[in-house]
């Protein structure tokens, strides 16, 4: 059942997605038109693929004069014309309302309870997946489900107990120095402040947002692999650290909207734009998109690369929000040794 959700909910962006590879061919894409009237090389334009009669923007029949020239990728000879920054910047926000169309159930993809639980599990994560972190968690909370439990814990038996997600002695320094620290200095609770989080043992600034965000509802911009990827994909950064994608992507993107996108821009990397071979044919942000063309085009092919619920399979997480609408992962003594 849930698999045929996902299906329905994507057939859309399939369908326009084809349409768009067609267009292409015939070099008769809505919007890719020079000046005189030719067909523009590049990739497809037009409105991003979402279901008909959707509340998106990408419904309307005509952009802005800005919106219009960010599809206008090249000319008949190919060059490609420069983007103003308010043509970035409004091209910027509708990739994030597009993609919370798509995504309107993006969510952390890390099993946690409570602000320990998840700060605990995004300082596993580096270097590792969610799903293995989400298989290993539960035996790790049933035998340290507080700061304090975990502070007291034997290292030998905390490293063996996290060894699935790889670094695990590294790892296990850092949960028992992050663990004694909230005990002894903020009362044994996990601080929901920037600078008392990177105070802590092992957690730099993507992890200070995860938690800040996503457990005391606090803006932050989460710039992991994927995401740097993405935004620089998009041409919103030429940026490399992180730190400087996070100032530059805070300048375009509205504060309120900083953790959402964050989710948003992850999922879309995970599931469609994959670092090797992006998804660009089934791709529901093709016509906003600089970099169309850098993966498979053809709709049927790029169709087999879908990751995840737009591919019918399982998530990350084994207790997913009510709203996803894939099955959720199994634990790690039921599935395959293989992560997704």
């Amino acid at each position: 059942m849930a698999e045929s959700r996902v299906r329905a909910g994507t057939s859309d962006t399939g369908k326009k997605a084809a349409r768009t590879s067609d267009a292409v061919a015939s070099g008769e894409s809505a919007g890719a038109r020079g000046e005189a009237g030719k067909p523009a090389t590049g990739r497809p334009a037009g409105r991003s693929s979402t279901a008909k009669g959707s509340r998106t923007t990408g419904s309307r029949a005509k952009g802005s004069s800005a919106e219009q020239s960010v599809r206008r990728v090249g000319t008949a000879s190919g060059v490609r014309k420069p983007e103003s920054r308010l043509a970035m910047v409004r091209r910027a926000r509708r990739i994030n309302r597009e993609l919370a169309e798509v995504y309107h159930y993006a969510h952390p993809e890390l099993d946690f309870e409570n602000p320990f639980e998840l700060l605990v599990a995004t300082v596993l994560s580096a270097q590792t997946t969610d799903l293995r972190v989400n298989r290993t968690t539960p035996a790790l909370f049933a035998a340290y489900p507080t700061p304090e439990a975990m502070a007291a814990a034997d290292p030998a038996e905390l490293e063996e107990l996290i060894r699935p997600t790889g670094f695990f002695r590294n790892k296990a320094k850092s949960l028992l120095g992050l663990s004694a620290k909230i005990c002894e200095e903020f009362g044994g609770e996990v601080p929901g402040r920037m600078a008392d989080l990177v105070s802590l043992p092992g957690v730099g600034r993507k992890t200070a947002f995860v938690v800040l965000g996503n457990a005391f509802d606090v803006p932050g911009l989460t710039v992991d692999t994927h995401f740097g990827r993405l935004v620089r994909r998009w041409r919103l950064t030429e940026q490399t650290d992180p730190e400087k994608v996070e100032a530059e992507i805070a300048d375009i993107i509205p504060k309120s909207e900083w953790t959402m996108f964050s989710h948003r821009v992850i999922f879309h990397g995970r599931r469609v734009c994959h670092s090797r071979k992006p998804a660009c044919g089934v791709c529901p942000i093709a016509a906003l998109c600089p970099s169309y063309g850098e993966g498979e085009t053809d709709p049927d092919k790029a169709r087999g690369l879908l990751k995840y619920e737009l591919a019918g399979e399982p998530g990350q997480r084994l207790k997913p929000p009510a709203d996803y609408p894939g099955p959720a992962a199994r634990p790690a003594d039921e599935s395959a040794a293989g992560d997704a």
